[in-house]
């Protein structure tokens, strides 16, 4: 299968994401670059005149504040991150309101947590938002809400956020624009660095450096654009790097930047969620026999095989499942509290076994319905972190 075949699925896509990075939306100067994001307007616009659903996905708030506070560079204590984006998220929503106006686009600002992500209520909430946003053909406008996030702006990136929402909408592509146009079989500015202009998995990225650093305004760089890439092709979605400038070329599915061809299909809405959305409490160590039953056959996950617990988690948190190695397997919803599961550790439970509380024990560790099963991953550090989404 060829890129150029391969790049039809981004021109007939019915629903796309498109996600913009701060570099590309910044003048040189400072502040908002309004040609630059009037460019980008135009193209999007073209493309939902023609019918396709678009959500955009923009960073900017920061960078778009520094220059009404005074700021040369951008800020890294968390306070004045906080005060920038307070001060430029209105400049950029007014900046692409007035752009996607003047070709008649509604436009609509909506501005996400991690917490948005994690907590499925708010998950659910945020779907539905932006179904009945697309129903009524607003292009929504994305962001991190930068005044009252910390996580994010210390870790984050919206390379991340943007293959959340491409899960969250179930779109059918994804683009990442920026100030980069592709990905390199080395580092760019290498002699002799070779454009990558198609993945078609993990094999084609084997010795790939991706250590190239985002901007001086943004907080991404490869290594966090071919992880969103990574994640959204795992759930059947087409994804195209490339740079903003070329932003109306790879709508039009023409031969530049670098296209990732999908490596799974789409599972269920809530699997989705707790594959890449949820937030990680602890981990939970299987014998082999577990991991079979779990990957291979997708039962229930029962105390017999369990090796071991990691962290500490309550009845209906998240957990990772992981193999003798501390490779990730799956990720589930689990049963217990952390201090109710330990003393069941490994054993076969038989009816009307009772926990210490008196209630009864003899029930899965993680239910079937509340599993997703994920690719093996190398062994984590022992101490959970929250993990991407339904």
């Amino acid at each position: 299968m060829s890129s150029l075949v391969d790049r039809s699925a981004i021109r007939t896509a019915h629903r796309i994401v498109v996600k913009v990075g701060s570099s590309s939306l910044t003048a040189p100067t400072g502040g908002l670059d309004g040609f630059r994001l009037q460019a980008l307007a135009n193209v999007l616009a073209r493309r939902a005149l023609e019918g396709t659903q678009v959500v955009l996905v923009s960073s900017g708030a920061i960078a778009a504040g520094m220059t009404p506070l005074g700021l040369t560079r951008r800020p890294k204590d968390l306070a004045t991150q906080q005060a920038a984006a307070s001060a430029g998220q209105g400049m950029l929503m007014a900046a692409y309101t007035q752009a996607f106006t003047m070709h008649g686009v509604q436009v609509g600002q909506v501005l996400l947590t991690a917490n948005d992500m994690h907590r499925r209520s708010h998950y659910v909430n945020a779907s539905r938002t932006l179904e009945r946003l697309l129903e009524l053909e607003v292009v929504p406008i994305i962001n991190e809400n930068d005044t009252v996030a910390t996580d994010e702006i210390r870790f984050g990136d919206n390379d991340r956020l943007a293959a959340l929402v491409a899960h969250l909408v179930d779109a059918d592509a994804l683009l990442l624009f920026s100030d980069v146009d592709a990905l390199y079989d080395g580092h760019p500015r290498e002699p002799g660095a070779r454009r990558i202009p198609f993945v078609g998995g993990p094999q084609d990225l084997a010795g790939i450096d991706v250590s190239r650093a985002g901007s001086s305004v943004g907080t991404g760089g490869m290594a966090t654009k071919v992880a969103a890439a990574q994640m959204a092709t795992a759930e059947g979605i087409t994804v195209v790097l490339a740079s903003t400038d070329r932003a109306g070329d790879a709508l039009a599915g023409e031969d530049v930047g670098t296209i990732f061809v999908p490596t799974g299909v789409k599972s269920p809405a809530r699997r989705r969620w707790l594959a890449h959305a949820s937030s990680v409490s602890g981990r939970i160590v299987l014998d082999d026999g577990a991991v079979e039953a779990v990957v291979s056959r997708q039962t229930s996950l029962l105390p017999v095989g369990i090796t071991r617990l990691e962290g500490r988690f309550s009845a209906g948190d998240t957990v990772d499942l992981c193999d003798r190695d501390g490779r990730v397997v799956a990720r589930g919803l689990v049963g217990y509290d952390a201090d109710e599961l330990r003393p069941l550790v490994g054993q076969r439970l038989q009816r009307g076994t009772r926990l210490r509380t008196g209630a009864p024990a003899a029930r899965p560790v993680v239910r079937r319905d509340d599993l997703a099963v994920l690719r093996p991953t190398a062994a984590p550090d022992p101490h959970p972190e929250e993990h991407p989404a339904p």
